[in-house]
This record gives C-alpha cells, structure tokens and sequence, in this order.
C-alpha cells in the first residue's frame, strides 16, 4: 500500500528566514509608526490629519502636478485623489493654478500654510525620534544610522513596478519611513550629540 505523501505541519516546520525577517520587519515599521503618531499628538493637535493627505503634501512639495499625475504618483484612483485634494482645498494647505501647458486642466500646488504645515510635521517628527534615539544605548543607536542607506534601498525597491505588492507595499514603506521620520538628520543629530555627551564622560 502506497505511503501518504508528506503534508508540511506549519506547527513544525521550519519558517522560511526571508519571510520571519519580513515579519519582524513589518511588525517593527507599524509599531514604530503608531508610537510616533501616538507620543506627539497630544503636543501637535494637527497630527491627526491623515497620511494619505500628509503624502499628497510632501509629492506636492517638489512641484505642482495635475490630479491625474498625483493619482499616479500615490497610486491611487483618480477620484480618491480628488476627494483628499478637496480637504486640502477647504484647509487652505493647496490651491489650484492654471497649467501653462494645457489651458483646460488645473495643477495643484502647495500653499505657504501648506508648507508650514508640511515643514512643521517634519521637524515635530525628526525632534521626536531624535529624543527617542538618545535614550538608546550607543552600540543600538550606531545599529540605527548604518541601517539607513539599507532602509532607503528598501523602500525604493518595494515602489519599482513589477514589484510583488508594489502598489500597497511600495506606499506602505515610503509613507512609513517619512512618518517615522527615520531620516538621516534626526538619526545623525541624535548620534553626533550622543557621542558629544559621552565625550567627556569617558574622559
């Protein structure tokens, strides 16, 4: 009598690495953004706009672009974009210009109030992780900076098309790392400052 072939029990088997360090990984970004958000709203009222309008901000902020192009940009539906760039319409952050290259179409562009905005999430969030990786050992917060440049190509590669998930991940990752503010500024100033008080202790 023939034997049953085998069926992998999940329960035994081994994980596959690749895909546990996804997990973690995944885990580690969601946390690090709900703690973010979470540690400086009660200071910054205004962090409960939502990303998806914080994002439109920041492609905003390289230049004016029509809606389609921004639909493009976030992957996004056209009229998803519509209804967030009304928002920003009513909030004063964006207003629309005439396109000096197609008189029937409109381009959006970032306010002053819109860029104060942007600028005053930015520097809120860098101050916020820059406090938080001062508290860190400095074998961890080294661990922080040399991750970066790997974080940054990560990010990228999730965002190329063809990418598996591209269109979730892609966004996913790239909002993830600009609302925890993982920038290279706030992680550098934490590290130099860090290393400045250790100075003299060592001395």
């Amino acid at each position: 009598m023939p034997s049953s072939p085998h069926v992998p029990d999940p329960a035994t088997e081994s994980p596959d690495p690749a895909v546990e360090h996804a997990r973690r990984l995944t885990d580690t970004v969601t946390r690090l953004r709900r703690a973010l958000r979470s540690s400086i709203r009660t200071d910054y009222p205004w962090e409960s706009l939502p990303m998806a309008q914080v994002e439109l901000l920041q492609t905003l902020a390289a230049a004016p672009l029509r809606v389609g192009e921004l639909a493009a940009r976030q992957r996004l539906a056209p009229n998803t974009v519509s209804g967030l760039v009304g928002k920003l319409l009513e909030a004063g952050f964006v207003d629309r210009q005439a396109d000096p290259g197609d008189r029937r179409t409109a381009r959006i562009a970032l306010t002053p109030a819109g860029r104060r905005q942007l600028d005053d999430w930015q520097h809120a969030h860098e101050r916020r992780i820059a406090a938080a990786l001062g508290t860190l050992a400095p074998a961890d917060r080294n661990a922080v900076v040399h991750a970066l440049p790997a974080l940054e190509q990560l990010a990228r590669a999730l965002a190329q098309p063809g990418t598996e998930g591209a269109a979730t991940e892609g966004a996913v990752a790239e909002s993830a790392v600009a609302e925890s503010a993982v920038t290279e500024s706030a992680v550098t100033e934490a590290a130099a400052g860090g290393a400045a008080a250790e100075g003299p202790a060592a001395r």
